[in-house]
């Protein structure tokens, strides 16, 4: 009796040793997003935040202050990010509803220095902007020591379903067919996507838990004005309108040139005929639009630029630069 109890101990510590998930970007088989990827095809257009407290612990200390709203709008990387601070919330609006196509829907950013310190946060999503339904989180991480403020305790391969798994520059995927058949939600037509701070502390008064009931264990206390989920994007891959043609090295369509001063003109190269021309700014604001094959934008602010184009067979994207 005591060999087996011996045996199944072992194969317990083993089969919880053992990489669960997909690990950090730029890894072997990582699900990362890059920000620059061009499966992304539209940003969030409108965001509202609901601070958490500094320590959830200490609450004379207030609330998390870092930034503001408008900086969880458009691209990432861009326009700065906003702190949850622990608990709080972030709501996003989108142009069009997210849609459940092939593969990962749409994608969020936090600003991570590494690998493994990783503020994480579950997602919501939302077909009325009043009921919000939960990704199923799972975090496998030990919850017996504390990860500390500032240790680089994390681990990509023990996490699934929480924001945050990545370093910045990197969005965490979401697959809106996981929420298929919940009730109250139309996968085919979300319009708010809520990202929601996780609480790291393992002490059972404070601790948020994943879908198993296990402590999620990550940096705390951060008792910081930037304290908490460092929200800097949500990028769209499908919407319900989406007839867009991502742009590969095989694509008969450029732009130059890019980045480009300004005050001098772009030039498109496309095999099919254009039939309009839009230019959204890193809040999803049409900053132009047009259908011919060179334009101008002296009068433009110097910045990241979202283009689409569509045309007779199809449409294209990309982003573009004004220095």
């Amino acid at each position: 009796m005591l060999k087996i109890t011996f045996l199944f101990a072992l194969l317990l510590t083993i089969k919880t040793s053992f990489s669960q998930f997909d690990g950090a970007a730029e890894t072997i088989g990582s699900n990362a997003i890059s920000q620059d990827d061009l499966k992304i095809i539209s940003w969030a257009i409108n965001c509202s935040i609901q601070r958490g407290f500094q320590d959830v612990a200490d609450l004379s200390l207030g609330f998390a202050s870092y930034g503001d709203s408008s900086m969880a709008i458009g691209f990432a990387s861009v326009s700065g990010l906003v702190s949850l601070g622990d608990g709080g919330s972030a709501v996003l609006r989108f142009s069009n509803p997210i849609s459940n196509g092939e593969g990962f829907d749409f994608a969020v950013f936090e600003n991570s220095f590494s690998d493994d310190f990783l503020e994480l946060a579950f997602v919501e999503v939302s077909s009325d902007g009043i009921n919000f339904h939960r990704f199923p989180a799972t975090c496998n991480m030990q919850n017996d020591t504390q990860i500390g403020a500032f240790d680089n305790m994390g681990d990509p391969t023990k996490i699934n379903n929480l924001a945050g798994k990545y370093r910045a520059g990197f969005g965490t995927p979401f697959d809106l067919q996981e929420l298929a058949n919940t009730n109250g939600l139309n996968i085919n037509a979300v319009t708010h996507v809520k990202v929601i701070d996780v609480v790291g502390s393992i002490n059972p008064l404070f601790a948020s838990f994943d879908i198993n009931n296990n402590a999620i264990n990550d940096p705390y206390p951060t008792a910081f004005a930037s304290g908490g989920f460092d929200l800097d994007g949500v990028g769209v891959i499908n919407e319900q309108t989406n007839q867009t043609t991502k742009i590969s090295a095989n694509s008969e369509f450029s732009i130059f040139p890019n980045p480009k001063n300004s005050g001098e003109s772009f030039t498109l190269i496309c095999a099919d005929k254009i039939k309009e021309i839009v230019l959204y700014d890193v809040t999803g604001q049409i900053a132009f639009t047009g259908s011919e094959t060179q334009f101008k934008s002296a009068e433009f602010q110097t910045g990241i630029y979202f283009l689409k184009v569509k045309t007779e067979k199809g449409n294209y994207q990309t982003k573009v630069s004004i220095i």
